[in-house]
């Protein structure tokens, strides 16, 4: 059974998490799966990606068994396993969708943060997990979450390892929106096909853009600004864009 299974629906490629028995928990099959799920969803004519778990979980982190069968230093496994994924999610050129389907811990909790958009269903639950068994948040947890969260929130909230409903995670805008369990695969395909019809050379610009302002100068970033935007006045698009705003219709943006 393959540790992570990929769909595709027009635009849309969904990856699910594939090791329902283990709440879908991180070994080197799965990041090796993933990665190849990952370099699958660069190909232009996916649009939106959903990473999603299988089961009733999705994603309790690092499988605990293989841990102490790493062969290898922990710095070292991390960037031979974690962080490409990390980079590859950060660095499409479409918005990725994380569902939270049901639990998520630790590294899993990374990988949620690190997607550009992130919902949850009713049965979901948000917990921490590094400091549990007294390690540190990796997987680029402490980056993201900071950038969500705020400094304060953040780390009271992965040094307490408190679980957080979905509740508390819409209120603290961790997630958009929260889904009743029953009609959440029908919801997130919804949102996925939206996200899908939008420009997305213009999106994925959009995400380069704020992925480069926290660290940017105002002057730097109004360069930046000027520059993307002159790329995209000369996209298909736009054009279209401009068009239906003119002629008083929907915009059939093809990506381009």
């Amino acid at each position: 059974m393959s540790e992570v299974l990929t769909a595709r629906d027009g635009a849309v490629l969904t990856i699910t998490l594939n090791r329902p028995e283990v709440f879908n928990a991180f070994n080197r099959a799965l990041h090796a799966a993933l990665r190849s799920a990952l370099e699958e969803a660069a190909d232009p004519k996916i649009r939106c990606v959903v990473i999603t778990g299988a089961g009733r979980g999705f994603c309790a982190g690092q499988d605990l068994k293989e841990f102490s069968e790493l062969g290898t230093t922990l710095e070292e496994a991390l960037e031979e396993t974690y962080h490409p994924n990390i980079r590859l999610i950060r660095g499409l050129a479409k918005p990725v969708i994380a569902a939270v389907n049901g639990p998520v811990a630790g590294a899993g909790l990374s990988l949620a943060s690190a997607c550009d958009v992130r919902v949850a269903s009713t049965a979901a639950a948000f917990v921490p997990g590094f400091v549990g068994i007294g390690l540190v948040p990796d997987s680029g947890g402490t980056w993201f979450l900071h950038r969500l969260l705020g400094f304060a929130r953040a780390f009271e909230w992965m040094s307490s390892n408190r679980k957080l409903s979905p509740d508390e995670a819409l209120a603290w805008n961790l997630v958009s929106e929260v889904i009743p369990a029953e009609s959440f695969d029908s919801r997130v395909a919804e949102l996925a096909s939206s996200w899908s019809a939008l420009p997305t050379v213009a999106v994925a610009m959009t995400k380069q853009l704020f992925e480069q302002a926290a660290a940017a100068s105002l002057e730097d970033q109004l360069a930046l600004e000027a520059e993307l935007q002159e790329r995209a006045i000369g996209t298909a698009d736009f054009a279209e864009g401009v068009a239906a705003f003119l002629e008083k219709r929907p915009a059939r943006f093809t990506g381009t």
